[in-house]
């Protein structure tokens, strides 16, 4: 950041902490970092609040650095919403510091005794946070969600509580469906090997024998020739079918991992673009969380050769919102 920058930053810090007045029947305005947890927040809260998301579509949170116009629309916020300071690295000191006027919950360590969580292999004793990607550990935020919007809005509770009974049973449908699909992949081909270490939550979940990566959980530091070529031993080595880009990372690197492969005489194919660290655009079916995992798991499914379940009766609603064909 330049100094230029970091003086209207801290210009901007100084007036947001000064605060917004506060309309209490009003819908809560609620701040969320990312979009997968936007998209739970606002199916639990319905009417009850506004809920808008800081980093949009393909910006990756691990880099993520707030401008003075974010630090506004986080001063304008009644509740903010992150998952993890190892998520949200850089944007986890101008979160601090707003805790002491607005209400900040990290829902990872509001829902996660830390034996309950993943761990970096790269840094021991920090959590991975890429929670998201099982469907089953994702939809355990959602009480935390509730419970914070209505110690604002208490007489949205019972409206809060339907919404949430019916979101984990979709939530409960999705997680069977994605684990029915990766289980049709030959065990042979159930390895995934991404830009960065956004999935093992998924290979963890859902049967994937082994995740690897090029770079690690956070993608702050440069992926090195070395690392692309240990990731091409291990693709060479076990035959893998198909590599996949992410939305977030520059593809190169993965490129970079297939011309390596094929010059090494194994031609491993390019499997697609996943969403790791970001939905997709906002007006798209990849744009809501089971959007986002239904188009993770369809790609992963097809480039390593398995064949995907009939989409679940309990997500046909989903699918007409979206005038998707079952």
């Amino acid at each position: 950041m330049t100094t230029r920058s970091s003086a209207l930053l801290a210009t901007a810090l100084a007036v947001a902490l000064t605060g917004p007045a506060r309309a209490d029947d009003a819908p809560l305005n609620v701040l969320t970092t990312v979009g997968m947890l936007a998209d739970i927040a606002a199916q639990v809260a319905g009417e009850c609040a506004r809920v808008r998301t800081l980093i949009g579509s393909g910006v990756d949170p691990h880099d993520f650095s707030a401008t003075p116009r974010d630090v506004d629309a986080i001063a304008q916020a009644e509740l903010i919403l992150y998952v993890d300071r190892t998520l949200e690295e850089r944007l986890a000191d101008v979160l601090d510091r707003f805790r002491d006027r607005t209400p900040t919950l990290g829902v990872a360590g509001a829902t996660f005794d830390a034996d309950a969580l993943l761990e970096d292999p790269d840094e021991p004793g920090q959590m991975d946070p890429h929670l998201w990607m099982d469907v089953s550990r994702w939809a355990r935020i959602a009480p935390a969600i509730l419970d914070a919007i209505a110690e604002q809005r208490p007489d949205c509770a019972e409206a809060m509580t339907e919404n949430l009974t019916a979101l984990q049973a979709e939530l409960r449908a999705l997680h069977d469906w994605v684990g029915d699909a990766i289980a049709t992949i030959p065990e042979g081909n159930r390895m995934l090997v991404t830009a960065h270490d956004a999935f093992y939550y998924f290979a963890d979940a859902y049967g994937i024998i082994a995740s690897e990566a090029i770079e690690g959980i956070s993608t702050a530091s440069e992926a090195s020739i070395a690392d692309i070529r240990a990731v091409a031993d291990f693709v060479i080595a076990n035959a893998v079918p198909a590599v996949f880009v992410e939305t977030t990372i520059n593809p190169r690197t993965i490129e970079a991992l297939v011309a390596e492969g094929r010059a090494r005489g194994h031609d491993v194919a390019m499997g697609g673009e996943l969403f790791s660290d970001a939905m997709g655009e906002q007006g798209t079916p990849e744009g809501s969380y089971i959007g986002m995992i239904r188009a993770n798991t369809v790609t992963i499914t097809q480039a390593l050769g398995g064949e995907l379940p009939d989409w679940p009766a309990a997500l046909q609603g989903w699918a007409d919102s979206w005038n998707l064909a079952p």
